[in-house]
């Protein structure tokens, strides 16, 4: 069975990237475009991974992370939370810890570098 991953960015171009490079992967693709639409998505699917953007509209990626980290659902709860951010500068790794972001991407991204994330979070780390 494949692995599901939700991809919240605000950006078209790279939403639909990332989701061709992802699909390639085998995996399967939910895309949204907010927090809010992260937390409605996870409120009715389980999903394996979560790519974060950052900077979205309504509630951001560091907000959005921390509303999933305080869900009952121990699945969508615990799921591993990649951010993917142009301003990585502006946050510490301490910063996407306390948020309940594992781990992040800069932008632009690197598509070979974020495959080998995803890879090591879903096909390495399980």
């Amino acid at each position: 069975m494949s692995k599901k991953i939700l991809v919240a960015e605000d950006s078209s171009v790279i939403q639909n990237l990332t989701k061709k490079i992802l699909s390639l992967q085998n995996y399967e693709i939910s895309a949204v475009k907010n927090g809010k639409q992260v937390m409605d998505k996870l409120n009715k699917e389980v999903f394996d991974l979560i790519l974060l953007d950052i900077h979205m509209p309504i509630m951001d990626g560091m907000e959005c992370a921390r509303a999933i980290r305080q869900m009952p659902d121990d699945k969508n709860g615990k799921v591993p939370i990649i951010a993917i951010t142009g301003n990585a500068n502006n946050y510490s790794m301490d910063d996407f810890k306390d948020a309940g972001i594992d781990d992040y991407i800069p932008k632009p991204l690197n598509y070979d570098s974020l495959v080998e994330t995803v890879n090591g979070y879903l096909v390495d780390g399980n």
